[in-house]
C-alpha cells in the first residue's frame, strides 16, 4: 500500500494522531474513470488506508485502483451492501475509524476532514455528510433521488426523533459502533439500515454539509435509471419500516 502523504494545501487534509487507524473502503463497480482520482485524493488527504471492494467489476476498475496505491479485495456478489460489507471484512486489526466513499467521485473530499474529525476525536460514533445541508452541482442528483431521500429522512425523524436530512453515503463511523450496529443488509438499504439502528441504539450521530458533485466519469447505478431508482426507493422505505422500532427490541422493552 502506497504510503499517504498530507499537505494543509489541500481543501480537507486530516492531520490527526488517529489517522492512521482510519481505512476508508470504496464499494465499487465498473469506475476505472474515476476510481484512481478517489483513492489518490484520500490518500494525499491523510487517510490511513483506501480499500477498494471490487464488486465484479468487468472493466479495469481493480488494476486502477491498485495503481493508485489502494489495497484491492474482491467482493463478487453483487449489491452495494455486499460491496461495503466485503470491505469491512476485510478490514486490518489496527483499524478503528471506517470512512465509507463512493468511487465516482461524486463525493466532497474538500469536506474530508469535516466529515471524519468528530468520530477521530472521539465526539460522535457516526458522522453522515449532508448535501441537503451543503451545496448541489447541477445534474449532481435526479429528482428521484432529491425526493427519495426527503422521504425517507422524514420517516427517520418520525420513528427515531432524530435530526437527519439525508442518507449520503459519504460517511464515517468507528469500528466499535459497527460491532454494535451489526450491518445485515447486502444491498440499497445498507446507508438507511446503519442510520436507523444508530438512532435506535442511541449512538452519538451528527450531519455536516458536504456538496453534491457530478460523478467524474462513467453512469449512475441508480440516479441515471428510473426503473433502478424505484427499486431502490422500495427497499430503503422497508428497510426503515423494518427496524422502525430497532431500539426497543433492542433493549427488551
Amino acid at each position: 500500500v502506497r504510503t499517504s502523504t498530507t499537505s494543509s494545501s489541500i481543501p480537507g487534509s486530516v492531520s490527526h494522531p488517529r489517522s492512521t487507524e482510519l481505512t476508508a473502503i470504496l464499494p465499487t463497480y465498473n469506475e476505472e474513470g474515476s476510481v484512481a482520482v478517489v483513492v489518490s485524493g484520500l490518500l494525499t488527504r491523510g487517510v490511513g488506508e483506501v480499500l477498494v471492494a471490487d464488486n465484479g467489476s468487468t472493466d479495469r476498475s481493480a488494476d486502477v485502483a491498485r495503481e493508485a496505491g489502494a489495497r484491492v479485495v474482491s467482493a463478487p456478489v453483487r449489491g452495494y451492501g455486499s460491496a461495503c460489507s466485503g470491505g469491512l471484512a476485510s478490514l486490518r486489526e489496527n483499524c478503528r475509524f471506517v470512512l465509507f466513499c463512493d468511487a465516482d467521485g461524486a463525493d466532497d473530499l474538500a469536506r474530508l476532514r469535516d466529515v471524519v474529525t468528530p468520530v477521530l476525536d472521539g465526539e460522535a460514533d457516526l458522522v453522515i455528510g449532508s448535501r441537503v445541508l451543503g451545496e448541489s452541482e447541477p445534474g449532481a442528483l435526479s429528482v428521484q433521488q432529491r425526493f427519495g431521500n426527503w422521504l425517507a429522512a422524514r420517516l427517520l425523524r418520525i420513528f427515531h426523533r432524530a435530526e437527519v436530512t439525508d442518507l449520503g453515503p459519504f460517511r464515517c463511523v468507528s469500528r466499535e459502533a459497527l460491532d454494535r450496529i451489526q450491518m445485515v443488509d447486502r444491498g440499497f438499504g445498507w446507508t438507511v439500515e446503519m442510520q436507523a439502528k444508530a438512532y435506535g441504539l442511541g449512538l452519538r450521530t451528527k450531519e455536516v454539509p458536504v456538496d453534491a458533485k457530478r460523478r467524474i466519469a462513467g453512469k449512475s447505478k441508480i440516479g441515471g435509471n428510473l426503473r433502478a431508482s424505484v427499486i431502490a426507493g422500495k427497499v430503503i422505505l422497508s428497510t426503515i419500516w423494518k427496524h422502525r422500532k430497532f431500539g426497543a427490541r433492542s433493549s427488551g422493552q
